[in-house]
This record gives C-alpha cells, structure tokens and sequence, in this order.
C-alpha cells in the first residue's frame, strides 16, 4: 500500500508545472518531492541505454560537444546509483525496477576498461572503452573511482540481506570493490595518492591528493580497501601534508572560520562541491579527525557561498538571500568553476539543493525562487538546468551527472539520512576511518 500510495504522488506531482510568473502552487514538501522526483529521472529515463551508466551529459537541445551522447562517466554513474535508492524508497520506481537496472550496470563495470583496478573517468556506454578525458589521462581515474565506489558500496549494503538476487548482486559488487589497487595509485609506494595512471603514458598527469578538495573520499576508501589497503601515513604526510592542510585560525570570512586550507582558495573556499561530493555517502555530522570538525567545516564553507551572494560584490542582477550557490558546472562560457573566487554572474542550482543538510533553511528558499519565480525557464524533465545568470540572461537546458546526482542524494539525506546511513555502514569504511585516526 505504501508504495501504490508514494508512486501515486509522484505521478500527481509529474502534472505539476512550474509556474512562469512569481506564485507558489506547492507546499514545502511536494515541491521538495518534485525536485528530487525530475532530478532522479537524469539516472532511470536518462541513463544510457546499454550499459545502464550517467550520461556525462544530457542536453535537451541536442547540441552536444565531439557528439558525445553516448559518453558516460564513472563518478556520475557512482552518484546516479545511489539516488536509484532514493527512488526506491520514494516510490519512484519498484525495488525490482532498481534490482535490474543495477544488476545490468554491474554486469556491464566488470566487462568496462579498468587500469589496475580504477575505471576511467570516461567510458563509452556501448562498448565500456575508455574515451580519453585528454591527451596524458586515457587510464584510471582514482578519484571518479572512489566516487563509483562510494555508490557501489551503498548498493551492497542495500542489497546483502535481500533475496537471492539481490544477494548475488551484492557479492559481485564486493568483487568490484576488492579489485581496485588503491596501493597502486601510491605510485612507487609515495605516502601520497595519485589521481591518474596511463597504460602508455604512465604517471605522466603528475596530479598527487593534497588537500583540501573534493578529494576526501578517495583517502577513506583507500585506507579501508580490505585488498589493496593504504597506510595511515599516506592520509597525513600526503592528504594532510604533514598537518600544513589546517588553516590559520585567526583567519574569518564573514565571522566564519574555514579549518582546513581549500587548495587555490583561501579566502571564500573553493566550488561548494569540494562540501558534496565526499560527503554523499560519509556523514559529515559527527565527523572529526587531527584537522577538522568536518559538519562545522562543510557548514561554514556553505555559509560564505550563501553570504558572498548576498552581498554579490559584482552587482549582478539575480543574486540574493533567495537566489545564490556558486560550484563547477555549466557557464556561459561552457564550463568553470564558479565560486566567489570565480564568479561569473551564474547560479549553479545544485549548489545550493545539494546543499540541503548544511543551509536547510537558506537552501529551501533558493528552491522555492528557482521553481516559483523562474519556473519552466529552467526547470524541466530532469530537474533544473545546470546554470543560469539573469544578468546575462542565459540558460541552456544543459545537464551534468555530476551536479544532478548531489541533489537527489543530499536532499535525501537532509530528508532521511539514507545514503548515510548505508555507507555508513560498511564495516570496512568504519575500519578505513578508525585507522585515519577519525571519529564519527
């Protein structure tokens, strides 16, 4: 009954358009429903259709870049498996629906290009090769890696103690998982990870982790790989940089204090992704480790985005106290990586919708101005568009994996705490993060 119930709101909120003049036609929490309800269809409808992986992309006006359509990405697709769960739970489509769609993927990852283990960052869906991101990162990827993993993992808790389908679904997920060789990644066993290997052009990215970035998970599923586990000493002479990541605690921005050093970013903080992505599956609210209170830090970081566009210093027309979240994303040049450091006169919605958990507050009147006084300017079957300015006037019915996936997931855990919860759960996270020298 509860399903027929949800499935049969969800239907009711699919006939709900955005209005085109400023006027409320949803409660708080319908419209909250309808948010993640289109969002999550970029993963179920939008998902491509052989390998059952995230489209890099989708532009529903069909003008894509190197005619990409078919272009996956393996840190989109680890985001849209763990919103397949908010779409189970929310009614969304059935556990079997999810079960299929999940056990085609896994099938499709084992068979995908892997270079020691890690996926590429992107691969092509019919056939799994490896498309190159560019000329020197054509191997593994270990960063979109850890975030395919992170997804993976919330499957195999959801699924171990289910029928036995859902059972061999999660053992070849652990199979998945055990195969990654973190330790590789140390390149020549380095106390530091790296974030890419070529077959032909070796170490020649030269990109180590140090923090802070968006990087985070990657040193947790690293330390806590049960095969091809890393030391400790990685996470604090590399990642920590021999404690050089904390920051000066005298130094505030609008009376907030960032703990941690944001790479190329010290003033305001980096792209509020660097405050997402990590932080989808490990709960940031108890987190703390040597160099920071990881809830405090992810708050205050949210915080000064929200504050810097309430001031808007650049005076550009749209920015406020309903209107505000700057992040990587869509431009009108393309692509950057807005935040107040970058500011272009573009709203990211993901920004502050992923950003529930941290601003709820703040976060629900960006979502309430987006739908109700921008409307069908920028929202449509699958969510907000990626960017928008009002000053320039411009939007594009562009969409990236990478930033509708944090909505859906986030937005569930401000609601339930259930990808928290799941990942959360792993035995092998709680070790990775007790050898880290974390509490949570």
């Amino acid at each position: 009954m509860r399903m027929l119930f949800l499935m049969a709101v969800a239907t009711m909120l699919l006939s709900c358009r955005p209005p085109s003049a400023k006027q409320t036609f949803l409660s708080d929490d319908s419209l909250f429903t309808l948010v993640q309800h289109n969002t999550f269809q970029y993963f179920w409808k939008g998902a491509e259709p052989v390998s059952g992986a995230a489209c890099e992309r989708i532009h529903l006006d069909n003008d894509y870049p190197d005619n990409d359509q078919s272009v996956v990405t393996s840190g989109g697709t680890g985001f849209g498996i763990m919103a397949i769960f908010v779409g189970i739970e929310r009614g969304f489509i059935t556990r079997q629906e999810g079960v299929a769609h999940l056990t085609k993927l896994t099938h499709w990852l084992e068979k995908a290009d892997r270079f020691h283990g890690a996926w590429p960052h992107w691969m092509y869906g019919e056939t799994g090769k490896v498309k190159p991101f560019s000329a020197n990162d054509n191997g593994g990827d270990l960063v979109e890696t850890a975030y395919l993993v992170q997804g993976l993992l919330c499957a195999r808790q959801y699924f171990k103690d289910g029928t036995a389908e859902e059972q061999a679904l999660a053992q070849k997920i652990d199979a998945l998982w055990r195969g990654v060789e973190w330790d590789w990644y140390r390149n020549g066993n380095k106390n530091v990870l790296y974030w890419h290997w070529s077959p032909d052009k070796q170490w020649a990215m030269n990109f180590p982790l140090e923090g802070y970035n968006e990087c985070l998970i990657t040193y947790v599923l690293a330390a806590a790989s049960p095969t091809h586990g890393i030391p400790a000493e990685a996470y604090h002479e590399g990642w920590a940089r021999k404690g050089a990541i904390r920051s000066d605690t005298a130094h505030r921005q609008y009376g907030l204090h960032l703990s941690l050093k944001h790479n190329g970013a010290p003033q305001y903080g980096g792209p509020l992704f660097w405050s997402h992505y990590s932080f989808l599956g490990l709960d940031p609210r108890k987190l703390k480790d040597a160099y920071a209170d990881y809830w405090q830090h992810n708050v205050n970081h949210t915080l000064i985005n929200y504050r810097y566009c309430v001031e808007n210093p650049l005076q550009y027309k749209g920015y406020g106290p309903n209107s505000w979240g700057l992040t990587a994303g869509y431009s009108i040049k393309f692509y950057a990586a807005h935040s107040p450091n970058e500011d272009k006169g573009v709203i990211s919605p993901t920004a502050a919708l992923s950003s529930f958990p941290y601003t709820p507050e703040e976060s629900q009147a960006a979502m309430h101005y987006f739908y109700d006084s921008l409307g069908t300017k920028i929202f449509d079957q699958y969510g907000f568009y990626d960017g928008f300015s009002e000053h320039f006037n411009w939007q594009k019915p562009w969409y990236l994996a990478i930033d509708q996936g944090p909505i859906v997931v986030m937005m569930e855990n401000h609601r339930s705490g259930l990808l928290w919860k799941l990942f959360m759960s792993c035995p092998e996270v709680q070790q990775g993060l007790t050898k880290l020298g974390f509490n949570y």
